[in-house]
């Protein structure tokens, strides 16, 4: 499924995978937050409870989409972070992948901390 997530003005097409916990966060659409920043990571709680799945991994790729249980939250890699040993993404502990980022994951380095955010399916007007 394609979803669009936006911060204000920026915005970045997205597409969710067929994975369990992606099919929650699809069931719980739209959703809005507040974001945080870690590195090159955003992050925020979503209103979706879910355990970590078979070949949850801490591992990234720049463009990954996550969701890390402990905190409930949807997690947006799109370079380094404070737990990267190199140029790699890495998350604080494993996560679930749910999707990649179809858009310039670049474009996510332009997001302050604390920005709101909405996350809707693309063909939602």
């Amino acid at each position: 499924m394609e979803i669009v997530i936006k911060f204000g003005d920026i915005a970045v097409t997205a597409e969710l995978n067929d994975s369990e916990t992606a099919r929650k966060i699809q069931a719980a659409l739209p959703i809005t937050g507040r974001v945080n920043t870690w590195g090159d990571e955003i992050y925020f709680s979503i209103p979706v409870k879910a355990g970590l799945e078979k070949g949850a991994t801490a591992d990234m790729e720049v463009g990954d989409i996550a969701y890390w249980p402990p905190g409930h939250a949807f997690c947006l890699f799109f370079g380094p972070t404070p737990a990267s040993t190199g140029p790699k993404p890495r998350a604080a502990s494993p996560v679930n992948k749910v999707g990649r980022i179809l858009s310039d994951p670049l474009l996510l380095k332009n997001v302050p901390d604390g920005s709101e955010v909405e996350i809707r399916p693309a063909d939602a007007k």
